[in-house]
């Protein structure tokens, strides 16, 4: 048995003892594929972990540890993306296997980018701390997914696995959050041809207890909490910040484990033997790599990606125990969320732009269309707005109306508009913005919590939530910095 190990940071961010994928393979089941944008999984790993492309100029740059085995180097990418955007290009693959993780192709259904590729993650949406040095998550937005359709060692068939995920509570109902074995043609071809992990509260084809969200295996044409019936009441509503999730299955038997990543050990949620509907016994594992998505490319889902490893053979509850404690002391925990100048919850401000030729103009609004407009006697109420803590995450922004009270800047399909708070989650989540120093060297640029890749924009006096050369024309790259940058002054009214 592999005793729970007690890990340490020196002051070069080097984590002491073994990583997650050393002890994976002290306990018979070695890690085929790992990966990470926030440390190394092995304790001599100095490799590349992961690589950003910015806006700006199309550069890229590789992210390593700041040194072997230790927390990853976000001044390095701070440095290398500061005054433009930078996104999450490739998750490399610390194994040696060389399972790399890149923009997820079109299968089954399409992507949103060019060709039907899926978008890729903001590399900044997902700040983190590592015994207080910080790092950045991959924030998984509807539309974002990687994959690898040609791996090396994963399992197929019937062929026992271990999968292992570090995973916030950030969530949807949405197809299919998942990390995991898949399809290699991104197509659905049949029950049992998926193992994934799962995380969200989708509830089409099994639940757990309470409301969700739930840690649950796809399969592939359905989402599993135990074996026979859809609900298994002993997979519990997961609350914590940051949760530790794991799925192995082998021939007729498989488990999904969970815990705290903050504290405490890992609970059993399931272990048994396989779904009773036709085709998950034995299984029919193809051996892809998924990360946000469904096997057939569904795209509808959210949530937040840390660590994950793929293991060859069936873990012991032990190694997984040990796991959970370099986990546990690793002490993932939140940071701000915002920079730059701050922003008073409670005060009235107006939002000026700073484009050339536009800078008299303000964000404003006419009935339920947000827009710029040069300040008069007459709109200083509209282009006015009061500031709240974020509806969906008390860490960020909402904006409310100063002139139509109970009413916020939402983004629906990319648009900006006032609407009233109907309390659901996905008005709360619609609402909330994340402050940031301004892209162009002034002010604040202002971007979708949910939609770390997109911020506040103003094109043809129109406001959206734009992105940096995106597909869509109010995306355009020209002016880009200057158009989503903001003065926050006084209240018009």
């Amino acid at each position: 048995m592999i005793s729970r190990l007690a890990l340490g940071l020196v002051a070069t961010g080097s984590l002491v003892a073994a990583g997650p994928c050393d002890i994976y393979s002290s306990g018979g089941t070695p890690c085929i594929a790992a990966h990470s944008t926030t440390r190394a999984l092995y304790n001599s790993f100095s490799g590349s972990l992961y690589q950003v492309k910015r806006g700006s100029d199309g550069a890229t740059a590789n992210i390593a540890p700041l040194s072997a085995g230790g927390v990853a180097n976000a001044a390095a990418q701070d440095s290398f993306c500061a005054g433009t955007t930078c996104l999450i290009t490739i998750i490399y693959d610390q194994s040696g296997r060389g399972n790399h993780l890149t923009q997820a192709p079109p299968g089954g259904f399409k992507g949103p980018e060019p060709n039907g590729y899926d978008s890729l993650a903001s590399a900044t949406g997902a700040p983190v701390t590592l015994n207080g040095q910080k790092a950045y998550g991959v924030f998984i937005s509807p539309g974002t997914g990687y994959r690898n359709n040609a791996p090396s060692g994963t399992a197929k068939g019937d062929a026992p696995q271990g999968i292992a995920i570090f995973d916030g509570t950030h969530y949807n109902s949405g197809c299919c959050f998942d990390y995991g074995n898949a399809e290699t043609n991104s197509r659905d071809t049949g029950n049992g041809h998926m193992e994934a992990l799962y995380f969200g509260d989708n509830t089409v084809w099994g639940s757990g207890a309470g409301s969700g969200p739930w840690i649950m295996a796809d399969l592939e044409n359905g989402l599993f909490s135990g074996r026979g019936s859809k609900n298994n009441a002993g997979d519990p509503t997961i609350n914590n910040r940051f949760i530790t999730a794991v799925l192995k299955g082998g021939p007729n038997q498989w488990s999904i484990r969970g815990g705290n990543a903050a504290s405490g050990s890992l609970s059993t949620f399931y272990s048994g033997a396989r779904p009773t509907a036709s085709g998950y016994n034995p299984m029919s594992k193809e051996g892809a790599i998924i990360l946000g998505i469904g096997g057939d490319n569904s795209v509808g889902a959210q949530g937040t990606f840390y660590e994950g490893v793929m293991t060859s053979g069936y873990p012991s509850d032990a190694t997984e125990n040990a796991v959970q404690a370099d986990i546990v002391a690793a002490k993932y925990a939140t940071t701000s969320l915002t920079s730059g100048p701050a922003l008073t919850v409670g005060s009235s401000v107006s939002l000026r732009a700073t484009t050339s030729g536009y800078d008299t103009r303000y964000l404003a609004h006419t009935g339920t269309t947000i827009n710029t407009q040069v300040a008069s006697s007459s709109n200083r109420q509209q282009a006015s707005w009061t500031v709240r803590a974020g509806l969906g995450n008390s860490a960020c922004y909402s904006f409310e109306s100063k002139d139509t009270p109970g009413s916020y800047i939402r983004h629906y399909n990319f648009a900006l508009q006032l609407a009233a708070n109907d309390n659901s989650k996905q008005f709360k989540e619609d609402a909330t913005f994340c402050a940031q120093a301004g892209l162009n060297g002034q002010g604040s640029s202002i971007r979708a919590w949910a939609y770390p890749t997109r911020f506040f924009r103003h094109y043809n006096n129109v406001a959206y939530i734009a992105s940096n050369g995106g597909v869509n024309t109010f995306d355009s790259a020209t002016s880009f910095s200057a158009d989503v940058t903001w003065v926050v002054g006084a209240s018009l009214a």
